[in-house]
């Protein structure tokens, strides 16, 4: 990625200019590596090119700009291109001193903070900071530009951080902290903007109704705009949204854009929601509580407005906002908010923790999906409640590629699910009695939905480690799968069909593997 970046080779190649970078103004190329393993959130390379005298690194990002990670877990982009980061660093040589201050500050406020911080600088290494700074941007053919406008840059960049340039721990996957304080926009007002715009459009404009409404994302960002932006002659737009999501099922948006339009009270709307009450037991568990006419229809909207839906946005759990941010497509904006719930939770948090696999897993990210997860399965205390936890987690770590650990989740979570052995000692005091052997009731579990699932996992489990050159696992997982296929009470065609396939996928000839035709289990 450096062989575009002129002024970065010039410090290779001249020992000089390096040496003058490195100090005073603590640029120095020959600490190129950072104190562990880091990756980008989104998945974009990085490289490490540089650092300075207190741990902290400079890393060049795929598209040219320059990200700072500090020594104690904070990170943030400084420039966007190798010659602006060293206009900055070369032309700030106190640039951590500026990351606090108000950006709203006049030039020349910033401009004596600059010269208060290099005043503080000049007695360490004397009165020749400046004419080596002018000498060393000169010899880079770089620009001297005044220090305030430097700081406005720097500030703009950090202010870009997150959510493109979120900065992870590689090996635990933990975010870096923010490098700067500076005031940033609430996530909800982010989110929301759009969907106020398409409020504002939707009330002005009729021909755009089936446009705005057809689309989901925006028909959702939409309704939460009405949530908070309520009016009394928004019903024919609130009807168009409603009308457009009850094709999509039980959604948290038709309850919203139930009530919504509810409140109004109006006959028609009364027999619109019941004939979708009818139609589906999913909605008919949805609207609880429905009145049976219409002439309480407006009670009951606003009882159950008041407690599902707040009027404030500021007051919405920051996972709404995220879900709604994915739907947009602002794919690194909803994972950088997952990432910080999920380095944030703790032992209070399950049901946040199980929100947070599901969001990561629709973002294709299975690698937090499965960290999260793994947290969630830690803190069922109920064997059944974690034996699924830990099957569910064995599928996200093996779609994430970590296919051994997968294979020994989805075995934690049968022994899980089985529970304790009975005593040896039990057995025999039956065989001493001259009782038969006491019999092995199957675990009820086998019987659920969650049996097939589970078995299901073996398969794709054998599948992905054998695909990795996993060939012990992979014949392991099968076998243990091809076990509790007989103790199915139902098994599908389907999973019956995956079991051939995979034995057959495994069948090099060298080895007797589990014989499985077709309709020969479960039957």
């Amino acid at each position: 990625m450096t062989g575009h970046h002129r002024a970065l080779q010039l410090l290779r190649r001249r020992p000089d200019l390096a040496e003058l970078a490195a100090y005073p103004f603590n640029v120095d190329i020959a600490r190129d590596e950072h104190g562990e393993a880091v990756r980008l959130a989104s998945g974009t390379a990085l490289e490490a090119v540089a650092g300075d005298d207190t741990g902290g690194t400079f890393f060049l990002c795929e598209g040219g700009e320059v990200l700072y990670a500090g020594s104690e877990g904070e990170a943030g982009l400084i420039a966007d291109s190798v010659d602006e980061a060293l206009e900055v660093l070369i032309g700030l040589p106190g640039w951590h001193d500026y990351t606090g201050l108000d950006p709203h500050a006049d030039d020349n406020t910033l401009a004596a903070a600059a010269a208060e911080t290099e005043d503080d600088l000049r007695e360490y290494y004397g009165p020749d900071l400046d004419a080596d700074r002018s000498a060393l941007l000169t010899a880079l053919g770089l620009r001297e530009l005044p220090q305030a406008q430097l700081i406005r840059r720097l500030h703009r960049a950090l202010l870009r951080t997150e959510p493109d340039f979120l900065l992870l721990n590689a090996e635990e996957g933990c975010a870096y902290t923010l490098l700067d304080r500076l005031p940033r926009p609430p996530l909800w007002q982010t989110v929301l903007e759009p969907g106020q715009a398409d409020l504002a459009l939707l009330r002005a404009d009729r021909t755009c109704w089936s446009k705005v409404a057809g689309d989901t994302a925006r028909r959702a960002t939409a309704l939460r705009a009405a949530q908070y932006d309520r009016r009394e002659l928004d019903l024919p737009v609130l009807r168009i949204l409603l009308q457009h999501e009850a094709h999509c099922g039980a959604t948290e948006e038709l309850r919203l854009a139930a009530v919504l339009v509810g409140l109004h009270g109006r006959d028609q709307d009364h027999r619109f929601l019941q004939s979708l009450r009818e139609a589906s037991v999913d909605v008919h568990y949805l609207l609880g509580g429905f009145p049976d006419t219409a002439r309480e229809l407006s009670r009951w909207a606003a009882e159950f407005d008041e407690s599902n839906h707040g009027e404030d946005p500021a007051d919405e759990h920051e996972l709404i906002w995220a879900e709604l941010a994915r739907r947009q497509g602002r794919t690194e904006l909803a994972r950088v908010t997952l990432l910080r719930l999920l380095d944030d939770a703790g032992p209070g948090d399950a049901d946040l923790l199980a929100g947070l696999a599901a969001e990561f897993a629709r973002l294709g990210d299975f690698t937090q999906a499965a960290r999260a997860q793994h947290l969630y399965a830690s803190l069922q205390d109920d064997p059944g409640r974690r034996g699924a936890a830990l099957a569910d987690l064995a599928s996200l770590q093996r779609r994430a590629g970590d296919v051994e650990v997968a294979w020994r989740s989805v075995q934690r979570a049968v022994t899980v699910l089985d529970g304790p052995p009975p005593p040896p000692a039990m057995d025999q005091v039956a065989l001493d009695l001259g009782l038969p052997e006491p019999e092995r009731l199957t675990p009820t579990w086998r019987a659920l939905g969650l049996g097939l699932s589970v078995a299901e996992e073996h398969f794709r489990i054998a599948r992905a480690a054998a695909q990795v050159g996993l060939s012990a696992a992979a014949r392991a997982s099968l076998a243990a799968g091809s076990a509790l296929l007989p103790e199915l009470p139902r098994p599908t065609e389907a999973l019956r069909r995956l079991a051939r396939e995979v034995a057959a996928e495994l069948d090099d000839g060298t080895s007797a593997l589990p014989s499985i035709q077709p309709g020969s289990v479960g039957d």
